[in-house]
């Protein structure tokens, strides 16, 4: 009867704290939705910023961000991938696995801003990228690195060894065993992970402040050195420092209504190919 009882409570609990927590991103959304739904409009999300970015849009700002997940996702998806290849495929020194996973643990919990320092330090001033397109990439690459590695080793470790061992008793190479048969199978939690990153991407501001943003610049980039507006920052100023805030106001609402969409569109979109490609690898 005790255990019963205490049972009935946990449940109790967990459910109220999973209402909880979904009434609270309900009443987020719904707060965002109610201010910034008025700024939205076409011209809003085709136009530069004008008068102080008390009017017009933030398409530079849209353009900029995806610039930044473009090159980011360019750089570390790669990396990512090639790297769990190695850890779970290839490295047979389980010290230096061990290692390379404590490590990457380790870089997913720095705190963003020090990845910013890093990235002007190493690639603005070192390097000489300058605030730019290219410094930005490199530096939001390296914080989602981690993303990447975790789930595509993750996802690589949930292949059953099977397919690798009939892979290789029909005279398959290794190579071509992981190309053919372990990527293929492990593609859809990879490309949740990699999804999941693009989202990461999309609302940093820290490592973007130092590396690439720039506060005011209603044009479109024509090179990878040059620097941009981005959502996160764009948000950022126009609510704390823009040259008229409660004019602005409307704006930023807006622009947090557009970063949160573009977010909760990457997240949609990774269930959905999660499904799809789960559906089509079942069906093979």
């Amino acid at each position: 009867m005790k255990k019963k009882t205490s049972q009935k409570i946990a449940f109790l609990l967990f459910r109220a704290l999973g209402l909880l927590v979904v009434g609270l991103l309900c009443w987020i959304l719904g707060f965002i939705i109610y201010n910034g739904v008025g700024a939205i409009s076409w011209e809003f999300l085709t136009t530069a910023p004008k008068d102080g970015m008390t009017a017009g849009g933030i398409f530079p700002a849209i353009v900029g961000t995806v610039c930044l997940i473009i090159g980011s996702m360019l750089f570390a998806t790669p990396v990512g991938i090639m790297s769990a290849i190695y850890t779970n495929e290839y490295a047979t020194n389980r010290t230096i696995v061990r290692f390379i996973r404590i490590m990457t643990n380790n870089l997913s919990s720095i705190p963003s801003i020090v990845f910013g320092l890093f990235g002007m330090s190493l690639f603005v001033n070192t390097l000489n990228f300058g605030d730019s397109i290219l410094a930005g990439s490199f530096t939001l690459g390296l914080l989602i690195l981690p993303i990447i590695i975790r789930t595509t080793e993750e996802a690589l470790r949930a292949v059953p060894e099977s397919y690798r061992a009939g892979s290789r008793a029909l005279g398959a190479s290794k190579l071509q065993t992981i190309t053919k048969v372990v990527l293929p199978a492990a593609l859809p939690n990879i490309t949740t992970g990699i999804i999941l990153s693009i989202g990461r991407v999309s609302g940093e501001t820290a490592p973007v402040l130092f590396t690439v943003a720039a506060y005011f610049l209603p044009k479109l980039p024509s090179s990878i050195f040059d620097q941009v507006m981005v959502l996160p920052y764009h948000l950022y100023v126009i609510a704390t420092s823009g040259t008229d805030i409660e004019a602005s106001r409307p704006i930023a609402y807006g622009t947090a209504l557009v970063l949160i969409t573009i977010v909760l569109l990457m997240n949609l979109l990774a269930t959905y190919l999660r499904k799809r490609f789960g559906k089509n690898l079942n069906t093979k």
